[in-house]
């Protein structure tokens, strides 16, 4: 354990620190019209970040000691069938069933 004191001075800065990236932004730019090939560029920033962050939890979730978990797969094919046919929401309620199905149907719940 860290004292007391270096806990919340590094909690302080790292508030600090995530402030002013947050203000550089919005502070600076709130009221200003981005410039085209920004907008372009900003426009992929969730579609490259989602994939990132959910990859890990379907191929090695932390929840099967890091093995590969069929249900999760599948889980993620009808989100993204569903998420390429009808819309976000409903990719989020197919993967979310299709998971919670097939965990109910292997005795995992």
């Amino acid at each position: 354990m860290i004292p007391d004191t270096a806990f919340w001075a590094l909690t302080i800065g790292l508030g600090i620190g995530t402030f002013l990236i947050r203000v550089s932004f919005l502070g600076l730019l709130g009221g200003r019209d981005l410039p085209q090939w920004l907008r372009l560029h900003l426009k992929y920033v969730g579609v490259a970040v989602f994939p990132a962050l959910v990859a890990p939890l379907i191929l090695w979730p932390d929840a099967t000691g890091g093995a590969i978990d069929p249900a999760r797969i599948v889980a993620a094919l009808a989100a993204l069938l569903a998420g390429l046919r009808i819309s976000v929401v409903a990719a989020i309620i197919a993967g979310m069933g299709t998971l919670y199905l097939l965990q109910f149907l292997n005795g995992q719940i």
